[in-house]
């Protein structure tokens, strides 16, 4: 029996890393071959943190958690740098993925100063923001290690077993600045981007046609501002009656938090109860299974960020539909005014806007898309107009 439990957990933990690294590289590769897809850099980037760490992290992990590799010895240096590794990619993401709820947040309750803020310098600023903060927080992890010639065994090189007093002062650092506080932002911008949700899966109104007649795209703020105020103005109130709209908003709202907090919290709340505790012997099973239920996140995270948006499943199909040299058909442009109340709340979560530049060089749309356009063409009820 032990045996069998052996080989399911190592067969489980090899499946999960060649499911971070497939999903995760599959992902990027459909970002970065796509130039409208540029506004999803921060799921780029998360990305490729989580390939770094399906490459060197959670190889790493196998070793230290399978009893096949008892015998491998780490040096004091070797296992030093096993806990940068772990410490600095954990951050990382879970850094990452609040950031990725912020720009969520302003993209759909302050559109216009997103369209006017976010910029590629902004966006490289976050990102070594990220990283900054994960080295400086590891490094903190790395004081007041030994720094002879001992050895240790690979299952006894985690943060659990790590030597020195200020342990218990680190982990609950770490807890606080890599846990609790992305917790309390994740929770709090989900919860204003349900109410405009919830608020536009309530209001559904056809648009006046000189409301939706083509116009020239102009770069003036106030220019945008006065057409996207009054168009807010001519929706009239109806009754709610989109109850279906607001269960899939509340469902994907718990899906997506309940992820990050069914992956993140058990590992944490381990650690942070180790390390108060006094007197606590042993742990090794128990750690060995919150830290694989961590890593879980890395394949996950590219699932629920990436391959669910409807935008990367299209293009990634047309990719595969080149790659066997089969026709495109009509391509779909995304327009400035995608936005549709009765779109599932991830696809309206996650859309990125597109130029007029971009729309003008797409197929002319059909009578039906015509149609479509004219039923959808207003701005998503309880956006935030401002400067």
């Amino acid at each position: 029996h032990s045996i069998a439990q052996e080989v399911v957990g190592l067969f489980c933990m090899i499946l999960l890393t060649l499911t971070a690294l497939v999903a995760n590289i599959v992902v990027m590769v459909v970002i970065l071959k796509t130039p409208l897809f540029r506004k999803f850099l921060f799921v780029c980037h998360l990305c490729v943190v989580d390939l770094l760490s399906a490459i060197f992290l959670m190889p790493l992990g196998i070793i230290s958690s399978s009893s096949c590799f008892n015998r491998v010895i780490y040096s004091i240096a070797e296992c030093k740098a096993v806990i940068f590794l772990n410490i600095c990619f954990i951050s990382a993401s879970i850094l990452t993925i609040s950031i990725i709820s912020v720009e969520r947040y302003y993209y759909i309750v302050h559109p216009l100063r997103y369209e006017v803020k976010m910029t590629i310098r902004l966006a490289v600023a976050g990102v070594i923001f990220i990283w900054v903060k994960s080295v400086l927080i590891t490094v903190l992890a790395l004081v007041e290690w030994p720094h002879g010639n001992g050895a240790t065994s690979a299952s006894r090189c985690t943060v659990y077993w790590s030597p020195g007093a200020h342990k218990k002062i680190f982990v609950i650092l770490f807890s606080i600045a890599c846990f609790i506080l992305p917790t309390i932002i994740i929770l709090a911008v989900y919860s204003s981007i349900y109410r405009v949700a919830r608020t536009a899966s309530l209001q559904q109104a056809p648009v006046p046609a000189q409301a939706i007649a083509p116009r020239h795209r102009c770069d003036s703020i106030a220019s945008q501002l006065t057409i996207l105020t009054a168009r807010i103005l001519m929706l009239p109130r109806l009754i709610p009656d989109r109850l279906l709209g607001s269960n899939k908003a509340i469902l994907t709202l718990i899906l997506i938090v309940g992820q990050f907090l069914c992956c993140w919290l058990p590992f944490f709340a381990f650690h942070l109860h180790s390390s108060v505790t006094v007197g606590t012997v042993g742990g090794g099973q128990g750690e060995m299974v919150v830290t694989w239920i961590a890593y879980s996140s890395f394949a996950i995270n590219p699932f629920f960020y990436g391959l669910l948006n409807r935008q990367i499943r299209e293009e990634l199909a047309r990719l595969r539909r080149s790659c066997l040299n089969r026709p495109l058909g009509q391509e779909l442009c995304l327009s400035i005014s995608e936005a549709s109340v009765q779109e599932n709340f991830l696809q309206f979560l996650q859309r990125a806007t597109c130029t007029l530049e971009t729309h003008t060089s797409c197929i002319s749309p059909s009578p039906r898309n015509r149609l479509d356009q004219t039923t959808t063409s207003f701005p998503i009820p309880g956006q935030v107009p401002e400067e």
